[in-house]
């Protein structure tokens, strides 16, 4: 049996795809997977499964919401190896007086195509920074993601990929959760 993070993109928030924690732990109960726990109300959960791979859990969870809730939503899903590699990777952490409070991780749901690696490239925003390493956009963002350019959307939309954004404290709960 091995421990996964399964991540939605997008519910429960401003009102959207509301999903009650208590519920979605059940739902993942219901479909065969072990050990469920949810960790606060954006869409994280942590599980245990066997003898499925990664695309398999993410399909099963994702037409169990479809069918338990009515809505789709995208999923990740991510072993622990692959998680604390993406903990691991963000080159932000070693800098001198930088703010944690100010560090966000988008993931990929799959690897972007280099012309839009590129499209992304040739955009720059005065303070924001970020690295793309694998599926993982690290970003550094002082004056709040709230108010940032390099936003969920925005990466989406120049990577042609789906994204959802975690900040560093819920990166860091979530690898101590394993």
């Amino acid at each position: 049996m091995a421990t996964y993070i399964a991540l939605l993109r997008g519910i429960n928030v401003s009102g959207q795809k509301m999903i009650k924690m208590v519920d979605l732990k059940a739902m993942f109960e219901s479909v065969g997977f072990e050990a469920v726990q949810t960790y606060i109300q954006s869409g994280n959960v942590l599980y245990q499964s066997k003898d499925l791979r990664e695309n398999e859990m993410v399909e099963k969870i994702h037409s169990a919401i479809l069918e338990r809730f009515g809505f789709e939503v995208d999923v990740q899903v991510f072993g622990v190896p692959n998680w604390n590699q993406i903990i691991a990777n963000n080159p932000f952490v070693t800098r001198d007086n930088l703010d944690e409070a100010k560090l966000y991780v988008s993931l990929l749901a799959n690897e972007p195509l280099p012309e839009n690696v590129e499209k992304l490239a040739s955009f720059a925003f005065q303070e924001e920074t970020y690295q793309l390493i694998d599926r993982a956009v690290y970003l550094y963002v002082p004056k709040g993601y709230g108010n940032a350019k390099l936003s969920n959307n925005f990466l989406e939309n120049k990577l042609k990929v789906s994204a959802t954004t975690r900040n560093w404290k819920t990166m860091l709960t979530l690898r101590d959760m394993l």
